[in-house]
């Protein structure tokens, strides 16, 4: 099975490690993201199974131009992959820059929405697959978690209600919902602090983006009749702590 996929924000991380995997398989594959030097480098890489889609995911009218320019072999599109998004900030809420919460919902929660709107109607023609890449935050919740949590679930949520709403299309959609894994993410979160990335994830045999790709394209072969409505996964060295307990002494 091949065909075309869309994955946002394919110049880092789990995007970029989509794109290849799904370009290794013979899929014709468009990559959105901001930094078209990342893009063209890609592009450089993969060859002419892949298109760049330099745009900025929270400008609307940018995105609208992107998805009108793309060239005909790559504007029927059978897979979406919402990737794109970010965590900025590791701080409790009453200590959090109010601009970072409202960068995270523009970028992980409205657009989104607005990218999966305007391909619905040729996902649904082609009865085609969204996968929305969620996060365990959305249901295990850690200090500083707060507006980044919320966000992923909104994403976990939206894609029930999404299931919901394109019953009998034949539609698949699926929300991925990575643990630690080990990419750029803690860089942007912790404002490029190094030494915060090594202490996270030294020695944690975390997942990679590549572990995360293999999951997506695995959803993606399935038998078209086969769903898999939410899959959350881990490294092995990652699980559940106690309930905290503050007491007065």
């Amino acid at each position: 099975m091949t065909g075309t996929l869309l994955v946002t924000g394919a110049t880092s991380g789990f995007g970029q490690a989509t794109a290849r995997r799904f370009a290794a398989a013979g899929w014709r594959v468009i990559g959105t993201g901001r930094r078209a030097e990342r893009l063209e480098a890609l592009q450089a890489e993969l060859g002419a199974c892949f298109w760049p889609a330099v745009f900025d995911m929270t400008d609307e009218a940018a995105m609208d131009a992107a998805l009108q320019a793309l060239p005909t072999e790559f504007s029927a599109i059978d897979l979406l992959v919402n990737n794109a998004g970010l965590a900025l900030g590791t701080g409790p809420a009453q200590e959090c820059d109010l601009a970072e919460w409202k960068t995270m919902i523009a970028t992980n929660v409205t657009a989104l929405t607005a990218m999966t709107h305007r391909l619905l109607p040729g996902l649904i023609e082609r009865r085609g697959g969204i996968v929305n890449l969620s996060s365990i935050a959305a249901n295990w919740p850690y200090p500083g978690g707060n507006v980044y949590g919320g966000t992923k679930a909104f994403v976990q949520q939206f894609t029930r209600g999404l299931r919901a709403d394109l019953h009998g299309t034949g539609v698949r959609v699926t929300s991925i919902e990575p643990g630690l894994c080990e990419s750029e993410f803690t860089l942007v979160r912790t404002g490029g602090d190094k030494a915060a990335y090594d202490t996270l994830y030294g020695g944690a045999h975390a997942l990679q983006p590549e572990d995360i790709a293999e999951t997506i394209f695995w959803v993606a072969s399935l038998p078209p009749h086969v769903n898999v409505n939410q899959l959350e996964l881990m490294p092995v060295s990652q699980s559940w702590g106690p309930f905290r307990v503050h007491r007065d002494m």
